[in-house]
């Protein structure tokens, strides 16, 4: 995981090469890791990432409200959270990570009333899911996780501060923010007071002295779950339960702010007018919001009925393919969920853990023979450029696209020094049998040409840099690399509409149709499977098949 690949601490990073990796960087030439520079929300432009306390980062990210299966946008937003945790952690940096549930909210009254169940017992049991979801997806948990119900007493005291300011005022036992009380409202998204509107979890409230206040206090209502508060009995509004934690957890200056790009307005923006018409001191260093999942081009929406849920997907694709999927996008713009993308995104983690597989046998076969001969300096080559580029791309808010596609060129080498190989050992077998010949054999062998022993240093620590990387971006699978290999391999079956043996009934009558010279039925064989996502390829061996892109 992230942590056991972990960088020189920040302090010393301006004076190292940032901790390269024991058998991967070179160490004469490692380079350094480039300032890390983050997007805020609120300036509008990439800055350069500058904690409040040197070597620590305290993050706040806001949940979700736990009444239903969580769906592919939460992912997107709490994937690139935890690639932007991790590499914090991989930078050196001690991280305070935050990440609430709203587990009181209208919804969460309405579908349990729906289903006959208290609040508490529907929300923990989606809240269980979510968290499940989340392992999945290899979601590091962050540092807290709170709930809105257990710091009541949080909000309470927020809201009476925001009183005492006149920021605020009840009307029959609700509470309401005026935002005209507060001259930067509005700041964090740049909207125009005219645009403003309700918040659309609440119908308009004409009491309100501006259309635009919001509730900080909703009085209860027959049914509801209820807190006693100096207002009467009620329940808090939505915006205000991050203010009071991300202050209880993380003080009310702290370095960053997380969410959706659909949470800047209202939430984020009440949240900024809130904390600060308590606290004038409050103030997030960087607001930091992730783009949307869209659907074909197109909005996800229930309305629309083109909303998936993340158990939706990873029923159909492995959890590792979908990470991979969302990650393929930078973290600000908008992710196009399509079945061509995510099979292109399965197809391309196979080809990653296949290739880290093939290296790990080959390798092993040497384990006993104790090999110490300096890397290739091709290799050494390929390795220093690979760390250098990583650095560089993930430095630069979070390249993520730059850094997968990145990933190309030390899984080319292993390939590369695998048929290499493989090549040899055959050559050298041959001269085995052939004695006599081998002193004129070697006479005409180049003095450059590797050994098996250069190639199994080269496939070492090509292989060692692949899984360092692919650790810190989360990629890289909890169990053994055949266990998830044959999980994929599972998954694709499962959406050719075949069994394992299907397919190997296929591939027999297609090997007995090439016996008999009958290539236009084999042929036939092997582009049907290939539209269902099945490649076949034909080994000394044997003929053996892998998931594909589905050719058209």
């Amino acid at each position: 995981m992230a942590e056991e690949a972990q960088a020189t601490p920040p302090a010393t990073v301006a004076k190292e090469a940032q901790a390269p990796m024991p058998g991967t960087v070179s160490e004469a030439k490692a380079p350094s890791a480039p300032q890390l520079e983050l997007f805020n929300s609120m300036t509008k432009k990439k800055e350069p990432f500058k904690p409040r306390v040197e070597g620590k980062v305290a993050m706040y990210v806001c949940g979700v409200t736990p009444y239903d299966f969580s769906h592919i946008g939460h992912a997107r937003a709490y994937v690139a959270f935890d690639v932007l945790y991790r590499y914090l952690k991989f930078l050196g940096y001690e991280v305070e990570y935050v990440r609430n549930f709203t587990d009181i909210d209208d919804k969460i009254i309405k579908r349990a009333n729906e289903r006959g169940e208290t609040v508490t017992s529907l929300s923990s049991r989606f809240i269980n899911e979510f968290l499940s979801d989340m392992a999945e997806l290899q979601c590091l948990p962050p540092t807290c996780e709170p709930r809105v119900t257990d710091h009541i007493e949080h909000i309470i005291e927020l809201i009476t501060k925001i009183m005492e300011n006149g920021k605020a005022y009840t009307i029959e036992g609700d509470v309401y923010f005026s935002v005209d009380s507060f001259p930067e409202y509005l700041s964090l998204s740049g909207r125009k007071l005219d645009q403003n509107q309700a918040g659309a979890r609440v119908a308009f409230d004409t009491r309100k002295r501006n259309p635009a206040d919001f509730a900080l206090w909703k009085a209860a209502k027959e049914g509801e779950p209820f807190w006693d508060s100096p207002w009467g009995r009620g329940r808090p509004g939505w915006h205000i339960e991050c203010s009071a934690m991300s202050a209880h957890y993380l003080g009310h200056v702290f370095d960053i702010h997380g969410g959706g790009k659909d949470l800047i307005f209202p939430h984020h923006e009440n949240e900024l007018a809130q904390s600060r018409a308590a606290y004038p001191e409050s103030e997030v260093k960087c607001w930091m919001h992730n783009g949307f999942v869209n659907k074909d081009d197109k909005k996800m929406a229930k309305s629309d009925n083109n909303f998936f849920t993340i158990r939706d997907i990873i029923a159909r694709y492995h959890p590792l393919a979908l990470r991979f999927f969302l990650m393929r996008t930078h973290y600000r713009a908008d992710v196009n969920h399509s079945d061509q993308a995510l099979e292109i995104a399965s197809d391309r983690v196979f080809y990653i853990y296949q290739t880290l597989h093939d290296c790990e046998e080959v390798v092993a076969t040497y384990r006993e023979e104790g090999i110490s001969v300096p890397v290739p300096a091709e290799e050494q080559k390929v390795i220093d450029e690979h760390h250098k580029n990583f650095l560089e791309h993930m430095s630069e808010d979070l390249r993520t696209t730059d850094v997968l596609d990145g990933l190309m060129d030390p899984l080319k080498a292993i390939n590369s020094n695998l048929n290499d190989l493989k090549k040899l050992q055959q050559k050298l077998e041959q001269q085995k049998k052939k004695q006599q010949q081998q002193k004129k054999q070697q006479q005409k062998k180049p003095q450059s040409q590797k050994q098996p022993e250069d190639h199994i240093q080269a496939l070492t620590s090509l292989g060692t840099e692949l899984k360092n990387k692919l650790s810190i971006l989360g990629l890289m699978p909890p169990t053994s690399l055949a266990e998830v290999l044959q999980q994929l391999k599972d998954k694709a079956l499962e959406r050719a509409g075949l069994t394992e043996e299907n397919l190997q009934e296929l591939i027999e009558q297609r090997n007995v149709a090439r016996k008999n010279k009958q290539f236009e039925v084999s042929d036939e064989i092997r582009r049907n499977l290939a539209t269902k996502g099945i490649a076949l390829m034909d080994e000394p061996t044997g003929t053996v098949w892998r998931p594909c892109e589905p050719e058209s």
